[in-house]
């Protein structure tokens, strides 16, 4: 069983259960299904599915569990919660326990496409053995690209870059996440404090690339308050200069 292009869903209602199988099997996913976090997990021991999708609101077992017992499990496994529109509480909880991403039901076609997407390629860039961080410098701007999931494990990579970026003397540093990352809660940590140091610095920073998943979360944190998202690295430089000939 090909472990990238199998996926389990985790929920108690039925009808959320069939509509993610018809969805899966059309994008031609193996799909399995569990109604409980017991059952769940009992699988992910058996198969070691590369995608889970679990609801956090479960009689029993919930989600927050289910996500902490695979992350013992299958550390590499992309776990992405199933929350309430809205539940920004819940969301960030289970990027705290390693979720790396989230989808609100009820579920669109057009989010779980994207989500799938964004896993897969996840997946992929850590097989590959990816460069995580990258760094370059571009009309005297530090460009800091973060490929995969941000986490604590790249704590010393992403902070020996932003130190290079910021003792080179550059008049603002742009942090370009690529199409399909996502960041921990421990990677959220690990932002703020280097976007703090950076602010304390008096450089201007901005971020690009983020999902739109992301940008709620940065929102709702403050992130975005100390480093604005914009849509490009090219309108974040342009941005960065305004503000420096302001």
């Amino acid at each position: 069983m090909n472990a990238m292009k199998t996926v389990l869903v985790i929920d108690d209602e039925t009808a959320t259960l069939t509509m993610f199988r018809l969805f899966l099997n059309a994008y031609g996913y193996s799909v399995m299904t569990a109604e409980n976090g017991e059952t769940g997990l009992r699988l992910v021991r058996e198969h070691l599915p590369g995608i889970v999708f679990t609801d956090v609101k479960m009689p029993g077992m919930d989600g927050f569990e289910v996500l902490k017992q695979i992350k013992k499990t299958a550390p590499e496994t992309e776990v992405i919660v199933i929350t309430g529109h809205g539940d920004m509480d819940h969301v960030v909880r289970a990027l705290n326990l390693d979720a790396t991403d989230f989808i609100n039901k009820p579920i669109g076609r057009s989010a779980l496409d994207a989500a799938l997407k964004r896993a897969e390629a996840r997946l992929k860039n850590d097989r590959r053995n990816h460069p995580p961080i990258q760094e370059e410098i571009s009309s005297g701007v530090g460009i800091i690209s973060i490929h995969g999931t941000l986490s604590g494990r790249h704590k010393d990579l992403f902070t020996a870059s932003l130190h290079r970026s910021l003792d080179s003397g550059v008049k603002g540093i742009v942090i370009n996440f690529d199409n399909y990352s996502a960041v921990n809660g421990t990677g959220i940590a690990l932002l703020t404090r280097l976007l703090s140091e950076a602010r304390a610095a008096g450089t201007k920073v901005c971020i690009t690339g983020l999902s739109e998943n992301f940008k709620t979360i940065f929102d709702m944190v403050g992130i975005t308050r100390v480093a604005p998202c914009v849509d490009t690295v090219e309108s974040a430089i342009s941005a960065i200069g305004k503000t420096m000939t302001a």
